[in-house]
């Protein structure tokens, strides 16, 4: 089994989930693209997952790669139809390769906060074994403000309708960081644009604060990470063995 990662920022891999792919021997190969990375031929890979990043999904101009990557996510789910995991800006691209929009999310949601998983979540086969409440970071101030016609919405929160979702039967994509590991904050909060964000939503020592608040909670994050993971896996397996 091998496994393609699309990062757009060094600091944006992903994360406890890297625990979980040694665990099982899988091999993954990360493409840099912010650093020039080239997308190799897809044909190789059994899944790809499509991490965060500082850069939006409409500045094609400014990152150029934006388009090839897109290209390369609606080949992947279109096309091959095979498993398929993004998160935050790997959620939003999703849905803008895939025909839906995404636009600016106001308020932000930045910090520690309450999600909960939609009825179809609650019976997906992924997202079921997780709480229908539960807190998540996040780190965002754009949403999938439609989803693509086809896509069933999993998980909500109060000011983000979509904040995860499934498109077929094994690409799925979430807006929470679900790969946070204690290193994931003070490392992010060294990024200036997400510096900026936080400091911006949740004023001067956002960043300490943030920290403190997941430490005790993180036990938790990690063991959704596994149920989620661990069910991703269950359901890609099928589709990878074809």
């Amino acid at each position: 089994m091998k496994l393609l990662v699309f990062q757009h920022l060094a600091v944006e891999h992903p994360a406890v989930l890297r625990e979980f792919l040694k665990e099982d021997g899988i091999v993954w190969d990360a493409v840099e693209l912010d650093e020039g990375g080239v997308i190799p031929p897809l044909e190789a890979y059994d899944m790809l997952w499509v991490m965060g990043g500082p850069m939006d999904v409409w500045d094609v101009e400014e990152h150029p790669w934006l388009i090839p990557e897109k290209r390369a996510i609606r080949t992947w789910v279109r096309d091959l139809k095979r498993p398929f995991l993004g998160v935050c800006l790997g959620h939003q691209l999703l849905a803008d390769a895939l025909g839906g929009t995404c636009g600016p999310q106001r308020p932000p949601e930045v910090g520690i906060l309450d999600i909960e998983l939609t009825e179809a979540g609650k019976s997906d086969p992924v997202f079921s074994g997780l709480p229908h409440k539960m807190k998540a970071l996040q780190w965002h101030s754009v949403k999938v403000a439609q989803a693509p016609e086809d896509a069933l919405v999993l998980a909500r929160s109060d000011v983000c309708a979509i904040q995860a979702m499934r498109i077929g039967r094994h690409a799925y994509s979430m807006q929470y960081h679900v790969e946070l590991e204690p290193s994931t904050i003070p490392d992010w909060g060294k990024v200036p644009a997400y510096e900026a964000a936080l400091a911006k939503v949740r004023g001067s020592g956002a960043l300490e604060a943030l920290a403190r608040e997941a430490e005790p909670l993180m036990p938790g994050f990690i063991a959704n990470a596994s149920t989620l993971y661990r069910s991703f896996m269950d359901v890609a397996a099928p589709a990878i063995a074809k």
